[in-house]
């Protein structure tokens, strides 16, 4: 079954997108704001998560219309874990759901589920669903869509520096081979390129141990919205944002060859037409 396609107004946004410049191979997302979502409306936090996966479907949906390679969304950190015990139990019970209920939607439409993090940490039922998923999918050829779960920057750096430290005394590694592209080999992330484009849902100004490795260059865009609101019109915002920006990587504007584009005139414009959604 072929990716639905997008239509109307939705399409002609896409196709500016993709007229104006790159679109990033991998977006990553921190997804916060469910419990304040929720207060705001005086319902119970458990509301805002279960609107939280009719975002994570509509922002999966649009990320594969676009062509994104890669989505990574921080669905469970490890420091969640110490949330109360009733809610860290509803998270799991909603994740467990989630993955029941999508899978065959995600399989339909080629996308290929991967999970990074502390998965045995997980409760036996939402593990065994969640690997089941990830076999169903592993053949497809769209989108990567990348779970982080039981999962933190610190958990992946830690890992990694004892499994080189392992190999150092056993004699597997010599110190002097350790470098920037070895560190990475050893991360969790290895098979999936580093982001290109971070979004942060409710406008909290940080990263909260997320791909603490991974993001050194990734541009950030920080969202108002709680994510149980943000939809396709945000993550379209988020990539216009993104195609204004010039990409350096620690060198000059000179070194850089860009093609022209019509900066921030373009994304006031193009802000406008998404507002119309």
């Amino acid at each position: 079954m072929a990716l639905e396609k997008a239509t109307g107004l939705d399409k002609k946004l896409q196709d500016r997108l993709l007229e104006n410049g790159e679109i990033p191979k991998h977006i990553a997302i921190i997804m916060d704001g469910n419990g304040r979502w929720a207060k705001r409306r005086g319902l119970p936090r458990i509301a805002g998560h279960h609107e939280g996966v009719n975002s994570v479907r509509d922002i999966v949906e649009a990320c594969g219309q676009l062509g994104v390679k890669f989505l990574t969304l921080y669905a469970f950190s490890t420091e969640n874990w110490k949330r109360p015990k009733d809610e860290v139990s509803m998270l799991m019970r909603l994740l467990l759901k989630a993955l029941r209920d999508e899978r065959d939607r995600l399989h339909q439409n080629e996308v290929r589920l991967r999970a990074i993090g502390d998965i045995a940490a997980l409760p036996q039922d939402v593990q065994d669903e969640l690997l089941d998923a990830i076999e169903m999918m592993r053949h497809n050829n769209g989108l990567t869509l990348i779970l982080a779960l039981s999962y933190s920057g610190r958990w992946d750096l830690l890992n990694a520096m004892k499994r080189m430290h392992d190999e150092i005394k056993q004699g597997a590694l010599l110190k002097e081979e350790i470098s920037e592209q070895l560190v990475s080999s050893y991360l969790s992330t290895k098979e999936f390129p580093d982001p290109d484009l971070l979004i942060r849902t409710s406008g909290e100004y940080r990263i909260s141990n997320f791909l603490l490795w991974q993001l050194a260059y990734s541009e950030l865009v920080i969202s108002e919205d709680f994510w149980p609101s943000f939809r396709r019109k945000h993550l379209y915002s988020a990539i216009a944002d993104f195609q204004k920006r010039e990409r350096r990587f620690g060198m000059v504007s000179e070194q850089i060859r860009k093609t022209p584009r019509a900066g921030s005139v373009y994304v006031e414009r193009f802000l406008k037409s998404v507002a119309k959604l």
